[in-house]
């Protein structure tokens, strides 16, 4: 990917799209804005600074103070070039939206962009826009910006949602407001095509298609202000912070009925959980998606601050974080060893001290055993054919299925002289609960005499090593829930098509992993109902367990969810369930509930 080009000036380019520079931002940024950085302490002095007798001063009850998404100096917010929050796929729809979001709490699509859609399975989904839609710059939202955006992921491999094109033969505009979904009837997935629409940003066709000609490739182009649909715009953005600015004249107002509460959105860059967490416990973040041990402590001190549950484990549970094997290493090619080192894990361990309870103990099968998936959830499968904490279990697999034998310096050796240990372990520096995870699992197998190091790059350098299966073991995000999970998540995990060969980028089965039974047992799942779809995900959970290419780890929520009431006030909790605990999808619904606090 060529880096993105920052010496042009796009003076034919929509006024929303002129590019500033770094100096230009913060020296021409209006006066409120800079007031408001103030008052939130971003700039200089505390988050609640004020005029002395004066309470709380009104710039800062006008702005919500966020954290958790940002780790670096925010720069490029061109979506399909450098990804950063809240342009890439799956982030908070705050610039670009999608045709329906995702609602977490039953599994259901709620219309955005779209107002309804209607299947004709095998054949089409139609989807009706709703025609108020409209660009930040005035011109209206239509069937053709949606079937560009679709299309552009057909010319560019490259985008991240370009595997729509495994489900679709292609899209069509039946009028200014209707769009037609032509499915691909050798792969079809309606899971996967509702996914979609929940995830895919729509962008604005004449925007895009003067950049498709200017640009060699999409990720060249550089904006610091990008063209979208949403309710706020890019205001801000240096090495400390991101300050984002409403726009009153969002047209979302119409079917609302209000705008989004906050007139600002600030994310200040935190080097780390540790110094979010410390602003957000002094009020100086309202809300964020970080991981923080032991909040309960935080209201037992009488701080005003909560999550979606009031106990353990406190938040919603909606992915499933993973230990994720190089199939093509040395050693861990073997299933049998990567199964003894799933039942070395100590998984009750790491449910108690990397994520504060946070998360039941995790088991081993790919299906959730909470939520819409438990229907799925075979226990007896599970004990029969899965792992546990087992470290004698695990001791056995290694000395008589393997007959690996210790070396002098005590860790297992195979009878082809494969030593078990030198595995580096990764996970990005900063996130502590998956720090902690992996330091766990480093001990546990050092106990038995297999040898994993722990090791903390970059989140960049750690999501790059991945993709290119340039790494040994690591720990990373793996397909929360979706329209299309539990479906998706098995694919992600066990499925070898589309995904290309180390050296080159992939986006799922990080590890390389392949069995010949996969496909045919994914593309009947694909569209079984009922006992049939029971029983073949029963039977990929089987060969999943069996080879163990990655092993849970812990359950986490789709997204860390905990606010902080000492400025803003009405966040949704399982006792006020107005929206979703979440920031992406149906999650941006909370921005027009929340209310600055009384004084």
């Amino acid at each position: 990917m060529e880096s993105p080009r920052r010496d042009r000036k796009d003076s034919d380019m929509p006024s929303d799209s002129v590019h500033p520079t770094r100096r230009h931002l913060l020296t021409g940024a209006t006066a409120g804005v800079a007031a408001t950085a103030l008052n939130t302490g971003l700039l200089t002095g505390p988050a609640n600074a004020a005029p002395a007798g004066k309470g709380r001063s009104d710039g800062r009850s006008r702005t919500l103070v966020t954290a958790g998404f940002l780790w670096g100096p925010p720069s490029n917010f061109n979506m399909f070039g450098e990804q950063t929050w809240p342009t890439q796929v799956n982030s908070m729809q705050l610039v670009y939206e999608t045709l329906f979001t995702f609602d977490i709490r039953d599994g259901t699509l709620r219309p955005q962009l779209a107002k309804s859609f209607k299947a004709n399975y095998p054949a089409t989904l139609t989807v009706r826009l709703r025609p108020e839609a409209h660009w930040r710059d005035g011109r209206p939202v239509t069937a053709h910006d949606v079937v560009y955006t679709v299309e552009l992921a057909q010319r560019y491999p490259e985008v991240q949602f370009s595997d729509v094109w495994l489900y679709i033969s292609g899209v069509t505009a039946a009028d200014r407001h209707t769009v037609v979904f032509h499915l691909n009837q050798a792969q079809l997935n309606p899971g996967m095509i509702k996914a979609h629409l929940a995830q895919i940003p729509i962008v604005p066709r004449h925007l895009w298609e003067r950049l498709e000609r200017r640009y060699a490739h999409l990720s060249e182009y550089y904006t610091q202000d990008p063209l979208g649909s949403g309710p706020y715009r890019v205001q801000v953005a240096d090495e400390s912070q991101l300050v984002m600015v409403r726009d009153d004249k969002y047209w979302g107002r119409c079917f609302r009925g209000r705008l989004p509460a906050p007139q600002y959105i600030v994310h200040p860059v935190f080097d780390g959980n540790d110094a979010g967490n410390t602003a957000f416990e002094r009020g100086e973040v309202d809300v964020m998606q970080q991981y923080l041990p032991e909040i309960w402590k935080l209201r037992e001190r009488g701080l005003p601050v909560g999550t979606w549950l009031d106990s353990a484990p406190y938040h919603l549970p909606g992915a499933m974080p993973m230990m994720i094997f190089n199939t093509g290493r040395p050693g861990l090619s073997d299933p049998r060893v990567r199964r003894a080192i799933a039942f070395v894990v100590d998984y009750a361990r790491i449910a108690r001290d990397a994520v504060s309870n946070y998360s039941d103990p995790a088991q081993s099968s790919l299906l959730l055993p909470m939520g819409p998936e438990a229907s799925y959830f075979d226990a007896a499968n599970v004990a029969g054919n899965g792992w546990r904490t087992d470290p004698a279990e695990a001791v056995r697999i290694l000395e008589e299925e393997l007959h690996a034998t210790k070396g002098a310096d005590g860790v297992y050796c195979l009878p082809d002289g494969t030593r078990l240990g030198g595995w580096k372990m990764q996970a990005p520096t900063g996130w502590t609960d998956w720090q902690t995870a992996i330091e766990i699992v480093a001990e546990n197998a050092r106990a038995i005499g297999i040898e994993i190091i722990p090791t903390y790059p970059s989140e960049a350098e750690t999501a790059t090593t991945l993709y290119v299966a340039d790494f040994d073991i690591a720990v990373w995000h793996i397909t929360a829930t979706t329209p299309s999970t539990p479906w998706q998540r098995f694919r992600d995990v066990l499925d070898m098509r589309g995904v290309p060969e180390p050296g080159l980028p992939a986006s799922y089965n990080y590890g390389r992993f392949s069995h010949p039974d996969t496909a045919v047992l994914l593309d009947k799942a694909a569209v079984a109902n009922g006992t049939e779809l029971l029983s073949t995900l029963t039977t990929l959970d089987t060969l999943f367990m069996e080879h163990a290419p990655m092993v849970p780890l812990m359950y986490r929520p789709l997204e860390f969810f905990e606010f902080n009431q000492t400025v803003w006030t009405g966040f949704p909790t399982a006792a006020n369930p107005t929206a979703p605990p979440s920031f992406q999808g149906a999650g941006v619904d909370w921005l027009y509930q929340i209310r600055p606090r009384r004084r």
